[in-house]
């Protein structure tokens, strides 16, 4: 069944068009350092080795490079465990390493923006380790600490049901002290308690420390978590069997995430800062809205999960869903018109550090098709409205981990952990082992955290030593130096994209959205328009040919092709345009044209 597509209107007054401001007409190019570029040969991406590629960065046309963290860690989450804030991860440089990459993007016009991780910490903080060093320790409330529960055989038990999204209880017991600490992610992250004004005074400080530094904003890591349900009630029982069961109604947009969002916004005010919320488990529009709505003074924009979890079956991301074209257009025209409609901003992605190559993922990535299916994938993202966000390696085209790897290839702790606890639970179904597998090539982080690319020599590029990850296979074919200024592929028609953006932000950045064929299953297209003028963006998501008859009432003008991943159009006899395998063309229309005979 055709799943409806709705258009979403929270407020009676509609603006004429959306407030205009630098951060909406800006590209944010996202680096994972660690797999970004090696500078001393040790294997492990860092930030001497980013500033030697800032003309890369450039080149492509960004305005914007975030940084995944780069803080002091542990390593048990790829440095989403911070173990101190004012310091650098050592493999990664220094202070002043960072002072250089600040100055050459800006050298260069390009703002710099960090990723901020406050909902938890790293157990090797300072605070948590003096928190459960003692319960007399000032830093105790930092976190989040309850009493066992006891069943009628006397048998010790977490204070909830909650699941830790890392496998098992969201909840350790400390012995020494005879209580749980809360961690919703690793064992090693605990959840800070931002019940606490001390812990929202240490995050405010931090944010001023990087201000002040020349940091122009922040990513902020699953911000939507910080308030509990102070209760800590059990989550209702979703999947049967599991003694952990999903809690994050009780913890994701809690009773005083605003308050405390607001707190923040007004620090943000103050520095003209960027900021993007990251905010999983929540597709009510009008939530959403509360967080980055013009009039609010909390985020700018957030990151919602309703696209990137289309592909995730009834027993969680590493289960198989089949999902039909309309339900990408139903959330796409969701996001779309409500924003607009509401004098709210999308922040527009489907590749990052947590998701894999969306050219293995959502179209192909045979040697024959991805090429086109990477620009096809680039020219449907990049034309909505919204902030765009382009991960490292998307731009060149960059696909999964081959089906030939082996788990021991496999660095991602969310994989590794779910394939434990597999063998764990189901030793001997060897078929439902394989289809995991399956799903692990198709969605595993790892897939997005190979090395960058760079060139056809040994480890392409990236490392003169041993890449503490496998570079994927394909380098020898797929990598910048053979992109770079070569007419016809991914990274210089992904320039031509952002380039275009610019050259018509008042319809690509200020412009509606008009979904143009909600019934097609192989043609996702759409319309912007500002004023009279628009332009249509047509994409076959098939890799086969298509006849396609545009609607009515748009008037496409061949003559004013923006933008294509094939050369000409081709039509028969009827005027119906024969769309060839992920074939994609960016089209002006406007009443001022004739009409075209496509």
């Amino acid at each position: 069944m055709q799943q409806e597509i709705p258009s979403t209107t929270l407020s009676a007054s509609t603006p004429k068009h959306p407030q205009r401001a630098w951060w909406k007409e800006s590209t944010v190019y996202q680096i994972y350092p660690t797999s970004f570029k090696d500078s001393n040969g040790d294997g492990i991406g860092d930030i001497p080795g980013i500033i030697s590629k800032l003309d890369y960065i450039q080149a492509l046309g960004v305005d914007i490079v975030w940084l995944c963290p780069i803080y002091k860690s542990p390593q048990v989450d790829m440095g989403y465990d911070i173990a101190d804030y004012k310091a650098i991860h050592e493999p990664f440089g220094k202070l002043s390493d960072v002072d250089d990459l600040i100055a050459g993007l800006h050298a260069r016009g390009i703002k710099f923006l960090m990723d901020l991780v406050v909902n938890h910490t790293s157990d090797q903080h300072e605070w948590f380790k003096s928190a459960k060093a003692s319960k007399d320790s000032p830093y105790r409330n930092f976190y989040i600490w309850k009493k066992p529960r006891y069943d009628a055989q006397g048998n010790r038990h977490p204070p909830n049901n909650w699941s830790s999204y890392f496998s098992g209880s969201a909840w350790e017991y400390d012995e020494a002290s005879d209580e749980y600490y809360l961690h919703l992610f690793a064992t090693e992250q605990p959840d800070l308690n931002w019940e606490y004004p001390p812990v929202r005074a240490a995050v405010h400080e931090i944010m001023r420390f990087w201000l002040d530094r020349g940091v122009d904003g922040f990513r902020m890591d699953v911000i939507n978590l910080i308030s509990k349900d102070q209760n800590f009630p059990d989550a209702p029982i979703t999947i049967p069997g599991n003694k952990y069961q999903h809690g994050s109604m009780y913890y994701a947009c809690g009773p005083r995430l605003h308050e405390w969002l607001q707190e923040v916004g007004s620090i943000l005010k103050e520095y003209d800062a960027f900021s993007v919320g990251e905010m999983p488990f929540v597709g009510d529009c009008t939530e959403i809205l509360r967080s980055v709505g013009s009039d609010r003074g909390e985020l700018n924009m957030i990151f919602q999960f309703e696209m990137v979890d289309i592909d995730h079956g009834p027993s969680g991301k590493f289960s198989p869903r089949k999902w039909p074209l309309a339900d990408m257009k139903s959330i796409v025209n969701k996001w779309q018109t409500f924003m607009y409609e509401n004098d709210g901003w999308n922040a527009l992605y489907i590749e990052n550090h947590d998701q894999s190559r969306t050219v293995s993922r959502f179209a192909s990535d045979k040697p024959q098709l991805r090429t086109t299916a990477a620009k096809m994938l680039a020219h449907f993202i990049a034309f909505q409205a919204g902030t765009l966000f382009v991960y490292q390696g998307q731009e060149l085209g960059m696909k999964n981990v081959p089906e030939s790897w082996p788990i021991e290839e496999y660095r991602d702790l969310e994989t590794l952990n779910h394939w434990n606890e597999l063998l764990e639970l189901f030793p001997n179904d060897i078929e439902l082992q394989k289809l995991t597998r399956t799903q692990y090539q198709l969605k595993s982080r790892d897939n997005a955290r190979t090395p960058i690319q760079w060139n056809a020599s040994k480890h392409a590029g990236f490392t003169s030593g041993q890449p503490w990850m496998r570079v994927n296979d394909d380098y020898p074919q797929v990598n910048a130096e053979a992109q770079v200024g070569v007419k016809g592929s991914v990274f210089s028609h992904w320039a031509e994209v952002l380039q275009l953006r610019k050259e018509y932000k008042d319809i690509f950045i200020y412009g509606n959205f008009r979904l143009l064929t909600a019934e097609d299953e192989q043609v996702f297209a759409y319309s912007r328009a500002y004023e009279g003028r628009g332009a249509a963006v047509v994409c076959n998501f098939s890799d086969t040919d298509v006849k396609w008859t545009p609607p009515a009432e748009t008037k496409l003008v061949e003559e004013a092709i923006l933008l294509s991943n094939y050369t000409g159009l081709h039509k028969d006899s009827e005027g119906r345009i024969l769309l060839r395998p992920f074939e994609s063309f960016v089209c002006l229309h406007s009443d001022r044209y004739p009409a075209s005979k496509i």
